[in-house]
């Protein structure tokens, strides 16, 4: 049988003890309800919450159990499409808008972190390291842009450079950025609903929606109990599945893995990456790894866009991390887990209306561990009636995924595609 990706992981291993939330029985009524309890919906729920709303969060597991609380904890800049497709659709003004607006998705994190005491160990700076040798002009113009934006605190780093701050020679440069970073994913999720609790948000695990509707006397039902609310928040992600038809097509899950090493001690970490930064490849196909807690190497990737789990998931990602760091062969593995991400066909989250009572956001593209908290920010700010932001954000147009029995043949062959252009380019 192969190993579920939903095996324990690394995080729930080391979570910030909380209080269980009890699953939602019964009919009650809410000025807001929430459907999924992981960055966006939280993120949404503190700022409601705090504004006097009444919000109640419904959680098909439990908070966090999504890519909040799975994903390779690392805080990125911007967007995954990178600002010349935001441009294309929003005009070069407004691209530089949106830019603002994910950089102060970082500052809003840090402030939560600081305003709400929650321990996720948050540290900075990330390396975007570079597998091959011919691709230095393309972080030069990387760098460009940022500097171009007001975003400055990067600096290229050739191969000698990089491998003093990183025990691998499989790379052959570097974009280091001081402003962003990594922590525990997890703990922050969990701090994130303990905030929302504090402010009057009710929060009901093991209570995944059956029915979402939408209209001008919107409700969430699931099997046993029901909230009539003004407004709703769709914030599902990956998980979304075929709850809300609207929707469905718009983001496609791409389950992402990750292993974390046994403790490593101080010194054998430092040799592995000096500082303590967030590493990532510029591959399509992204291996990203950091060191936890200062001891654990963890180390992810082999996206796949099928959901068939692999049949021995720590030896391929441990295969995968020894051909970068061949140090580690001796290295025992001690969790491997994985997740869904959501992405968009064009990499630019995809957010809006469904109705004047409903919002949704979704489709982060591997940068959500800020921008996620962001929207739900925009959307708390648009069912207050101040929308600019939001109302910005979504007129970017977004093309579906093709649906049918073809869809996973094709993508799964598009990622093969993109694995032999990475191996070969």
């Amino acid at each position: 049988m192969p190993q579920s990706i939903f095996a324990p992981s690394y995080y729930q291993a080391t979570a910030t003890p909380s209080p269980a939330c009890p699953a939602l029985s019964g009919d009650i009524s809410a000025d807001v309800c929430i459907v999924g309890a992981g960055y966006t919906g939280l993120s949404a729920a503190v700022e409601l919450g705090e504004a006097g709303y009444k919000v109640v969060v419904l959680e098909a597991e439990t908070v966090g159990h999504g890519a909040s609380g799975r994903n390779g904890g690392q805080i990125c800049t911007g967007f995954s499409s990178g600002q010349d497709k935001i441009a294309a659709q929003l005009g070069r003004d407004n691209a530089r808008k949106c830019f603002a607006i994910a950089e102060e998705a970082k500052r809003l994190l840090v402030d939560r972190i600081r305003r709400y005491s929650i321990d996720c160990d948050l540290r900075w700076g990330y390396l975007h390291v570079l597998p091959k040798p011919n691709r230095m002009d393309g972080l030069k113009q990387w760098k460009d842009e940022w500097d171009d934006l007001g975003y400055t605190d990067t600096q290229l780093l050739d191969k000698k450079q990089l491998e003093e701050r990183l025990g691998a020679s499989a790379y052959h440069g570097a974009l280091r950025e001081g402003g962003a970073g990594h922590f525990h994913p997890l703990n922050y999720c969990l701090g994130l609903a303990r905030a929302a609790a504090e402010a009057g948000a009710v929060i009901h695990e093991h209570s995944p929606a059956v029915e979402v509707d939408t209209g001008s006397r919107p409700f969430v039902r699931t099997a046993h109990g029901k909230v009539n609310a003004r407004f709703t928040i769709i914030a599902c992600n990956g998980y979304l599945g075929r709850l809300v038809p609207q929707l469905y097509g718009k983001v496609l899950p791409v389950t992402s893995y990750i292993i974390a090493t046994e403790p490593l001690g101080e010194n054998r970490a430092r040799a592995l990456i000096r500082d303590g930064e967030a590493v990532a490849d510029t591959n399509f196909i992204v291996n990203y790894f950091r060191i936890a807690s200062g001891t654990r190497m963890l180390f992810g990737g082999k996206a796949s866009y099928t959901t068939m789990e692999p049949a021995q998931l720590a030896p391929q990602m441990k295969d995968s991390m020894v051909k970068i760091f061949p140090q580690l062969r001796d290295a025992r593995i001690d969790f491997a887990w994985g997740g869904y991400i959501a992405i968009t066909h064009n990499r630019i989250p995809d957010c809006g209306r469904l109705s004047p009572t409903a919002y949704y956001a979704h489709g982060y593209s591997g940068q959500g561990v800020a921008l996620a908290g962001m929207y739900g920010k925009l959307i708390a700010e648009a069912v207050r009636g101040t929308a600019e932001r939001f109302d910005l954000l979504s007129r970017v147009r977004h093309f579906p995924f093709p649906g049918g029995p073809v869809r996973v043949p094709l993508l799964a062959a598009a990622m093969l595609f993109y694995r032999i252009r990475d191996a070969l380019s």
